[in-house]
């Protein structure tokens, strides 16, 4: 057994446990899942690719396994998924590049694809091309117009 399906097998117990002690509420957040997780304008597979994203962002090791499952389950390709932890590093930086990893490997326990054998950089190359960017714009602001570096207190 892998460790997100593990994830997933050690939240159960305590899951029902809290569903049965609070029934109104599970109720309510499992209508509310559904209604967001439904089929609209966007697919479920993109929804669900999202909402992994959003777990990367959260640092939530169930929500990661929970939503790699669901993302797997909907159809999502690894594409998607690469794509979607590129934005949470966007977004997220350093924690991203610990949690989005997680997130890949655990789509790739899932879906049964390769995802989570390849390289995390490999998958996600548009990443590079962030880092770069992000290089020049960091460069762009400590430059005056002329190019020369603007002066710093210190």
């Amino acid at each position: 057994m892998t460790r997100h399906v593990e994830t997933l097998r050690e939240l159960r117990e305590p899951t029902r446990s809290l569903r049965h002690a609070i029934p109104e509420a599970w109720a309510g957040f499992a209508r509310l899942h559904d209604a967001a997780m439904a089929e609209g304008e966007v697919l479920s597979r993109v929804k669900e690719a999202a909402a992994l994203a959003m777990a990367v962002v959260k640092g939530c090791d169930g929500c990661i396994a929970y939503h790699a499952k669901a993302a797997a389950r909907a159809g999502a390709t690894p594409g998607e998924v690469a794509e979607m932890l590129g934005v949470a590093l966007l977004m997220d930086g350093g924690t991203a590049s610990v949690y989005g990893p997680r997130a890949w490997e655990a789509f790739g326990e899932f879906s049964g694809s390769t995802a989570g054998a390849s390289s995390w950089r490999d998958v996600a190359p548009a990443l590079v091309e962030v880092d770069h960017h992000l290089g020049e714009e960091a460069a762009g602001a400590a430059t005056g117009a002329g190019g020369k570096r603007a002066a710093t207190a210190g």
